[in-house]
C-alpha cells in the first residue's frame, strides 16, 4: 500500500474516535495492524451508553462491530472493488457490566480468496463471525456480519 493511502485510513481511523456516534457511546478503536487486516475496538460502560437495568445498551454492543469487516475488505481490495454492509444479526449472551472488547481480523489470505471468488463470479456476499468479550474473555456477544462486494 502506498504512503498516501496508508495515511489517508490511519487518519480515518483516529477521526473515529471522535466520530459523534462512536465517541458518545464509548466506543473506540485501540489497536490495530500496518496493513489494516486487524482492528480492536472497545466499549467502556458509562452513564450514557447504560440501558435500563445498568448493563451495556445492545445498540452500543452492535455499533462497535458495524464498520469493520467491510473497512478491512474495503482498504484491503482497492478501488477496483465495491463494498457493502449488507445485514447483521446479534446474538446476546450475557449482559455487558463493564468495558467490552472486540476484535476485528480477515487474514491476507481470506482477503485473496474473496478477490479471486469475486473476480470469478462479479458478486458475492461474505459473511464475518465476530465475538464481543469482556475483560475476564467471557462472551458478552456473538455477532455474523454479510459484506456485499462487486467489481466496479
Amino acid at each position: 500500500m502506498d504512503s498516501k493511502r496508508f495515511k489517508k485510513y490511519k487518519r480515518l481511523i483516529k477521526l473515529m474516535n471522535i466520530y459523534p456516534p462512536y465517541f458518545f457511546s464509548g466506543i473506540k478503536v485501540i489497536d490495530y495492524n500496518d496493513d489494516f487486516t486487524f482492528f480492536k475496538v472497545r466499549l467502556k460502560l458509562t452513564w450514557y451508553n447504560k440501558n435500563l437495568v445498568g448493563t451495556a445498551f445492545g445498540g452500543s454492543l452492535y455499533a462497535m462491530c458495524d464498520p469493520f469487516f467491510m473497512f478491512i475488505l474495503l482498504i484491503n481490495l482497492g478501488e477496483q472493488y465495491i463494498v457493502w454492509d449488507k445485514a447483521a444479526s446479534i446474538d446476546f449472551q450475557r449482559p455487558g457490566k463493564g468495558t467490552v472488547y472486540a476484535e476485528f481480523s480477515i487474514p491476507e489470505e481470506k482477503i485473496k480468496i474473496v478477490k479471486e471468488e469475486v473476480d470469478e463470479l462479479g458478486k458475492k456476499v461474505f459473511t464475518f463471525p465476530c465475538e464481543i468479550k469482556d475483560k475476564e474473555g467471557k462472551v458478552i456477544a456473538k455477532l455474523s456480519k454479510d459484506v456485499y462486494v462487486r467489481r466496479k
